[in-house]
């Protein structure tokens, strides 16, 4: 259906609208970093300056090349973990009919309506007991097991909205299930893999309930939990919060724009009906 000019100009009217609306805070952010540290301005106020230095300042008062660090091990275990176990189950739920195969999906299903708040001091004494708090299990671990439900929800969708007559077809070639999966369905179904990447990685980036009440010790901070410990340092030096803010965020935007496109157009496929 063809559009007319002042639709399409409207349309895109809206879209900046709405994008300037979205980029106005990081805006008043990246104003605030680049302020002077003894600068009272915050907000939209234009800096006295380019004070690149704030960056350097906050990396190196709040120790967040340590975090940073423990952050990437854990954002990238967990997204490796929960992508393969994701994959292999929705698989299985997604393309075989088995007994008891509608109630395990749904036991899955559960996971997402479950809040965090309500299992994190259970589980810490679990993990206490077995001696994994301060250490990186103890947040790979719980946080893996949480973004198994979206995981296993997501992929099979993506598995149940391939054509039957693909699959049908591997088999009666002699194809088994691990090589209809790895050689056939893994390699079409790269954008929703990396929707599934990038939305559990920035989960778990910004994770900070689970790395308050397991990690006690600096050495297993993330960066969330050392941004916090660093505001309550640095209360008054909004110059380098705002910085420290901003190096903190930077892993995620740039997922996100390495795997924009593969991320969007597997959002508009998860969302097709069969």
């Amino acid at each position: 259906m063809n559009t007319s000019r002042t639709e399409r100009g409207v349309t895109y009217g809206i879209l900046a609208l709405f994008a300037l609306i979205a980029l106005t805070p990081v805006a008043g952010i990246l104003s605030t970093a680049l302020a002077r540290q003894d600068s009272l301005k915050t907000g939209f106020a234009l800096p006295d300056g380019l004070n690149w230095h704030n960056f350097a300042d906050a990396w190196t008062r709040g120790h967040f090349g340590s975090y940073l660090f423990n952050s990437v091990l854990v954002a990238v275990a967990v997204v490796a973990a929960t992508t393969v176990l994701a994959t292999l189950a929705a698989y299985a739920f997604g393309t075989m009919r088995f007994p008891g195969s509608e109630v395990l999906f749904y036991l899955f299903v559960v996971g997402l309506t479950l809040p965090q708040e309500a299992v994190i001091v259970p589980l810490y004494f679990d993990l206490r007991h077995w001696g994994l708090t301060d250490t990186y299990w103890g947040l790979i671990l719980p946080q893996t097991a949480q973004s198994l439900a979206f995981g296993v929800f997501w992929m099979r969708t993506y598995f149940r909205n391939t054509p039957r007559s693909l699959l049908e077809a591997a088999r009666i070639d002699g194809a088994t299930h691990w090589s209809t999966l790895t050689r056939i369905l893994v390699p079409m179904g790269r954008p929703a893999f990396s929707t599934l990447t990038v939305i559990v990685f920035m989960w778990t980036w910004n994770e900070f309930l689970m790395a308050l009440v397991m990690v006690s010790d600096e050495a297993h901070r993330t960066v969330p939990l050392g941004l916090a410990f660093f505001q309550g340092q640095h209360s008054s030096d909004t110059a380098l919060l705002a910085a420290a803010a901003t190096l903190i965020a930077l892993p995620v935007v740039a997922v996100y724009l390495l795997l924009q496109r593969r991320f969007i157009q597997g959002m508009l496929t998860g969302s097709a009906k069969e």
